[in-house]
């Protein structure tokens, strides 16, 4: 029987070394736009994401987005979108990478509490979806496929969508449970 490692390299797959962080995350090395940086590996973020304070430094170009951001204990972020960019993890490269854009003090503060580095940004679903990761923990290795940069601008945009849907819900909930405190207040 061939070997995990053999049968995807002949399937096109690219393998990547991670980095078991103190707190248990995976960490990796990428590039954005052709800068290196310090990303955790995050199966539940919806979106790959980069630090608001990083955009300069990854030659991103910012735009205004109506998603909110929720995750690692806070709800309601704003956040900003950077298209078109160019993102590489190995010898892995998409050209079309969405990143969503927001403060990731909360998460870098987390970390330093547990005596790890801080990270730059989070690799989410959308890009281990798109490049039909397989994770091997116990050797430590990330493997992406080469990717259909059309189905990743499709799953993009459908993660955004759902994104913004939940964060709908949310609001209305906020604003449900405010109009029923609001009817209690004296006046």
């Amino acid at each position: 029987m061939a070997s995990l490692k053999k049968v995807l390299k002949k399937k096109k797959y690219s393998k990547i070394k991670l980095r078991k962080k103190e707190t248990h995350h995976l960490e990796l090395t990428a590039k954005i736009n052709g800068i290196k940086g310090t990303f955790i590996l995050d199966t539940g973020a919806s979106n790959s994401c980069v630090g608001l304070d990083l955009v300069n430094r990854f030659k991103l170009v910012s735009q205004e987005s109506e998603v909110k951001a929720a995750g690692a204990g806070a709800i309601d972020m704003e956040t900003r979108v950077s298209e078109n960019n160019v993102l590489k993890i190995g010898k892995w490269k998409t050209t079309k990478s969405s990143l969503v854009l927001f403060d990731l003090v909360h998460v870098n503060t987390a970390l330093t509490q547990h005596d790890a580095t801080e990270v730059d940004g989070i690799i989410g679903a959308d890009i281990l979806e798109s490049g039909k990761a397989l994770i091997d923990y116990d050797k430590g290795v990330l493997y992406l496929k080469k990717i259909n940069e059309k189905k990743l601008k499709k799953l993009a945009e459908k993660a955004a969508k759902k994104q913004q849907k939940i964060a709908r819900k949310i609001a209305k909930r906020i604003a449900r449970k405010n109009e029923g405190n609001l009817s209690k207040v004296p006046f």
